[in-house]
């Protein structure tokens, strides 16, 4: 056995970085350059495209009476209900274009924003 060895004073530290959790040879300086290359760019999240315009019309459109002259549509938005023909101005801000048997065409008074309600029976 060689119980000798143990008494002998531990060798010296060699100059360098010393690491003794690293189990592998000591990488050399051109190893190391490639090593420290920046990380690549990741894309940058894509923000949702937002319609330009004004906002849709938020009338539900419940039914459709025939009065004379022509159809009357009655319309609510969740707190007051409406009643129009076609042309007239709903809510001072939205005007009715077409009235027909299962949709109606509305726009807003400026004439922007035009947009097509489905009947809903509720």
């Amino acid at each position: 056995m060689q119980l000798g060895a143990l008494d002998q004073p531990p060798p010296e530290p060699a100059e360098g970085h010393r690491n003794p959790f690293r189990f592998q040879p000591k990488a050399t300086q051109s190893a190391a350059r490639e090593t420290l290359r920046p990380a690549p760019q990741l894309p940058q999240p894509v923000e949702p495209v937002q319609p330009a315009g004004p906002p849709p019309i938020a009338l539900k459109f419940f039914g459709v009476f025939d009065g004379r002259p022509g159809k009357i549509a009655a319309l609510s938005d969740g707190r007051d209900v409406f009643y129009g023909r076609e042309g007239e101005i709903i809510d001072g801000r939205y005007r009715i274009v077409r009235i027909g048997v299962e949709s109606i065409v509305m726009e807003y008074a400026n004439g922007t924003g035009r947009r097509t309600i489905p009947l809903r029976g509720q």
